[in-house]
């Protein structure tokens, strides 16, 4: 059945299968009889720890909850179904030999508290994705610890206010533009700056005469995201970090967009100082779903020095070891060295690619955003006219004058078998609809994609009722979702 077929309605859904179904006397399973008397039991335990029954509690077989769980899986959309097209999320295709390679019993049964000596193998693994990672960002050192990309943030702006206080000042501000992502501002504020926006120009990048009147010694640093969340490459990116640097600040950049520069250009030679990889996103590790993820962060020589303890160093004789000795450490900022599965995955990755396979994987990403930018852009408001890399921002402008906007759009995409874009962001795009598709779509789903894309805008036209009380096939339909954010009920109550 096609998903121009399922969007008309033309399939069925079973509505009636609710959790709270059961039955007095099902069980999924007997225990045997107690075999530990009851009063041993009181004396091993306080009693006031012990459960009884739970008013209430739905009664199952095992074939009841093995159906319930297996039946909720098949309701969800993930990336092994089809098309994640998450602008600014860089949802790809996550390649099953290294989940193979990550469950190894050397790599996934070794204990994170084992001495240096006994996981060498790990230590190798993750000295190599560092010394990977530094040659692909043209940094000098990297540390693996921050377990996210706002948690790279943060590190990174951490080291920021070390290197400055070292030098006497821990400085007041952090600038940071109108088209960043998101988490940037908390980042710097939980460091202890102010934050200070830079507004953009007209061409979608960082308006260099409202920057030239903000820095000032004042200034630790400045957060840029590069391509920008509007998908745009900031082409005066020189001129900035020189501008920061004759005033003595630094230039973090936001790496969660590197899918399109790999094997393209290096952040560490266009005077980027402290930049955080997303591993989950750019280097195929899982993404979603609660994580885990990985934010590694790569820095200049100058900021070296402030890296979290431990550092891992390769030894004379070949070996590997811990540093702990680094006087000027921000100190750690997770537990361990660092989501290790997560390295493991992004290792294999890169050395299946190899440099020519990594230039490869920017250049199909920008193709695709382009083709992607080609089909729609006569349906859909362009939000900029600059040249668009790895994703490409429109509007719902066209479409609102029917009183169609971008939450209809999505949630009508739902009914056509996609998952929605990224919408309402970046925040500087009103009616924002945010497509990625990254590398890993054939041409096939893109056209499939651009397809239900068109179809909407042409009942936005022509039927918009259709599209403003979407999603219609899914299994469950449109909520109240100011209710659902302000009233959520997390947990199961009997009744």
């Amino acid at each position: 059945m096609s998903k121009q077929e399922r969007a008309a309605g033309h399939f069925s859904i079973n509505e009636s299968l609710l959790f709270e179904e059961g039955s007095p006397g099902r069980r999924a399973f007997d225990l045997s009889p107690l075999d530990v008397p009851l009063k041993q039991m009181g004396d091993l335990m306080d009693p006031e720890l012990l459960r009884g029954e739970i008013d209430g509690m739905p009664e199952l077989s095992e074939v009841d909850v093995i159906r319930h769980f297996t039946r909720l899986s098949t309701w969800n959309y993930h990336i092994d179904l089809g098309l994640y097209p998450l602008g600014s999320c860089t949802m790809k295709y996550n390649p099953k030999i290294n989940e193979r390679v990550a469950r190894l019993e050397g790599f996934a049964f070794a204990h994170p508290y084992l001495p240096a000596q006994m996981i060498q193998g790990a230590l190798e693994v993750q000295k190599t994705l560092e010394d990977c990672l530094a040659e692909i960002s043209g940094m000098d050192a990297i540390t693996l610890q921050p377990a996210a990309g706002a948690h790279g943030e943060l590190t990174g702006i951490l080291m920021v206010r070390a290197y400055h206080e070292s030098r006497g000042n821990p400085r007041r501000s952090i600038l940071i533009p109108d088209s960043a992502h998101g988490t940037n501002p908390a980042s710097a504020a939980i460091a202890g700056y102010v934050v200070e926006s830079v507004p953009s120009n007209k061409r979608g990048t960082i308006d260099i005469g409202a920057l030239q009147k903000i820095v000032n010694h004042e200034v630790a640093a400045i957060m840029i995201t590069n391509p920008n969340t509007l998908g745009i490459f900031e082409s005066e990116i020189a001129e900035i970090t020189e501008l920061l640097h004759r005033q003595g600040a630094l230039v973090y950049m936001d790496g969660a967009n590197l899918n399109a520069l790999m094997g393209m250009t290096r952040p560490g030679d266009f005077g980027i100082d402290v930049l955080h990889i997303n591993l989950h996103k750019t280097f195929t590790t899982p993404h979603g779903g609660g994580g885990p993820g990985a934010g590694p962060v790569a820095v200049k020589k100058v900021l070296e020095p402030f890296l979290p303890y431990p550092v891992i160093e390769s030894k004379t004789d070949g070996t590997y070891s811990f540093n702990y000795d680094r006087p000027h450490s921000i100190g750690r900022i997770k537990a361990y060295n660092g989501q290790f599965g997560m390295h493991v995955r992004a290792l294999c990755y890169i050395l299946a690619n190899g440099a020519e396979g990594l230039k490869e994987v920017s250049e199909v990403a920008v193709l695709n955003a382009n083709y992607i930018r080609s089909k729609l852009k006569s349906a859909y408001a362009l939000a900029y006219d600059s040249a668009s890399l790895h994703e490409v921002v429109f509007s719902d402008r066209l479409q609102a004058r029917k009183d169609v906007h971008v939450w209809d759009i999505a949630k009508r995409l739902m009914d056509y078998g996609f998952h929605p874009p990224t919408v309402s962001f970046p925040l500087i795009v009103p009616g924002a609809i945010m497509i990625e598709p990254t590398e890993s779509e054939s041409r096939q789903e893109l056209d499939a994609f651009v397809q239900a894309m068109l179809a909407i805008d042409t009942e936005a036209e022509q039927n918009p009722e259709i599209v403003k009380s979407a999603p219609h096939t899914t299994r469950v339909g449109r909520i109240d979702e100011a209710a659902a954010a302000r009233k959520p009920i997390l947990r199961w109550r009997a009744g």
